[in-house]
């Protein structure tokens, strides 16, 4: 008599390595989550000693701190997004491989049943042949199955390998506004969650028979920004440093790149040709014009109307308006103006003894 075990093994064996794809509560996909709410805590904090800062002190002094710390406020949240993609990521794997156990677990059971329906036939050439022949047919589709989760994953691993690296943090001196202590151990508690996250993706991709088991659970993600917290409608922009802020929304995304374009084009008074000549204001309204938005042609009159915005709470797109000069918010602790020519430079609010009128957001 054949033995029916031993045909089933190989098909049994595959389901008791794969693993369900659920880990216990507190395994690394809640932990990436827990050090990225950390780290908003943190950059609310931030936020919060940027405006009080900024109301008790005032000069080059202060323009100069506020576009240190907006820095670090840039940090916070990249490393505070990273930590829940990465979770995201995770559960995406664990999806996959929770899909394959069950795609296994039926095929084990298809076979089971094959060889209880042939049983009264086992003992004919017939019998054999039919129930030989169905385990290795149920075997290749267990092993369908095991490399269409390990093609599966090898996106997910993907993505987790782009956001192993940490960005750049700027060092304490330069962010007293900011709880710098609380900041780098968050981030010290990232990596090392990313560590585990990354060796279990590893590890799920070793082999056939050494598929494991990822973080389930991939709950709504609120985006956390440079400046503050937007409802998903935020867009991300890469800017000429490197960093990646993220903007309130389309219009102002769209702005805020076709101003970067203008970098480099010469000062004229009265200028709104891009690459020819512009003023300052010739560069934001042809910049918002681009998205759309109509904006004064005088400077101190394209605050009318928008938004009132405090230092701590700057988003890409954002406006810093003087009696008698403009500059957009780019984010990362920068803004790009009509200078002689269009150039990138640091927040400030001291521009030749104007007066500064404030931060103004025009899409709102």
């Amino acid at each position: 008599m054949i033995d029916i075990s031993a045909l089933a093994k190989p098909i049994l064996d595959l389901l008791a390595s794969f693993g369900t794809g659920v880990l216990s509560t507190g395994g690394p996909g809640d932990s990436l989550r827990s050090a990225s709410t950390a780290i908003d805590q943190v950059h609310a904090l931030g936020r919060t000693g940027i405006n009080l800062m900024n109301t008790a002190w005032d000069g080059t002094g202060a323009d100069s701190a506020t576009s240190k710390a907006l820095r670090v406020q840039t940090s916070a949240a990249t490393i505070s997004d990273r930590g829940n993609e990465m979770a995201t990521v995770m559960g995406q794997a664990a999806a996959h491989v929770e899909t394959g156990n069950k795609d296994l677990t039926a095929i084990a059971q298809s076979f089971v049943n094959t060889a209880t329906a042939a049983a009264p036939t086992l003992g004919t050439p017939a019998g054999l042949s039919l129930l030989v022949g169905s385990a290795i047919d149920h075997l290749g589709q267990a092993l369908g199955v095991v490399g269409r989760v390990q093609n599966e994953l090898q996106t997910q691993t993907s993505s987790m390998n782009e956001l192993t690296p940490p960005p750049t943090t700027p060092t304490a001196a330069n962010a007293a506004p900011i709880s710098t202590q609380a900041l780098s151990t968050a981030t010290s508690g990232l990596t090392n969650v990313a560590g585990v996250a990354g060796s279990l993706m590893s590890t799920a991709m070793s082999s056939t028979s050494g598929t494991t088991t990822t973080s389930a659970g991939t709950p709504g993600k609120k985006t956390t920004t440079s400046t503050g917290t937007t409802d998903g409608e935020g867009v991300k922009i890469t800017l000429p440093d490197g960093s990646v802020v993220e903007a309130p929304n389309e219009k102002a995304a769209t702005a805020v790149k076709a101003a970067l374009g203008t970098v480099g084009t010469p000062y004229v008074w009265g200028g709104n040709t891009p690459g020819a000549g512009l003023d300052c204001s010739g560069m934001t309204k042809y910049a918002y014009g681009e998205a759309g938005v109509e904006l004064p042609r005088l400077a101190h009159e394209q605050a009318n109307g928008a938004t009132p915005v405090s230092p701590g709470d700057l988003m890409p797109g954002d406006l810093a308006v003087w009696d008698g000069h403009v500059a957009m918010v780019i984010g990362n602790g920068q803004l790009v103006e009509a200078g002689d020519p269009v150039q990138v430079g640091a927040i400030r609010t001291e521009n030749s003894g104007m007066e500064f009128y404030g931060f103004y957001r025009p899409t709102e």
